[in-house]
């Protein structure tokens, strides 16, 4: 069994920038990466880090369409504008059996969930095809750092998540 890490976010060049070198480091590790977009563009920078993608409208409208994936990452915005992304999210957070990360600012942690800022390193592998799917993507590759830093639900984190580490 291939675990799987659904990313939700509204364009191509948001994922890239702040979530790409974990998305390329977790599919060579041997995940299945899927990322759900709302701007269904180019999906080259995607395929450069071994991503595929879906139409995020498509999954949020049929509930889901029974999606269980091991992890979850979220872009803050999405949930600032749509409420069933917005519920999906709270819902993964108080699982409990699913690794939950969040990118960006804006969006307030729910009350009942306990979110702690972590930090995933890239790998070298990881900085280079990131710095490539942020070429494909029109964007300055020089903005490749060689971490990224992420809000996660720490309660997945222990048997999964190793390669995110709490930023303290």
């Amino acid at each position: 069994m291939r675990y799987r890490l659904d990313v939700v976010a509204t364009s191509i060049v948001d994922v890239v920038e702040h979530a790409g070198g974990w998305l390329f480091d977790r599919a060579v590790a041997g995940w299945d990466v899927t990322v759900l977009v709302a701007d269904l563009s180019d999906s080259r920078p995607l395929r450069i880090l071994g991503a595929e993608m879906l139409e995020l409208e498509t999954v949020l409208s049929s509930g889901g369409q029974g999606r269980r994936p091991h992890a979850l990452a979220v872009a803050c915005d999405v949930c600032e504008c749509d409420p069933r992304a917005r519920r999906g999210l709270v819902n993964a957070l108080g699982d409990g059996g699913i690794e939950v990360v969040v990118w960006g600012e804006g969006w307030p942690t729910p009350p009942e969930a306990r979110v702690d800022p972590v930090l995933h390193r890239l790998s070298v592998a990881a900085q280079a095809f990131k710095a490539q799917a942020l070429t494909a993507a029109a964007v300055p590759a020089s903005a490749v750092g060689t971490t990224e830093v992420f809000r996660s639900g720490l309660s997945g984190l222990s048997s999964i998540g190793a390669d995110l580490s709490p930023v303290g």
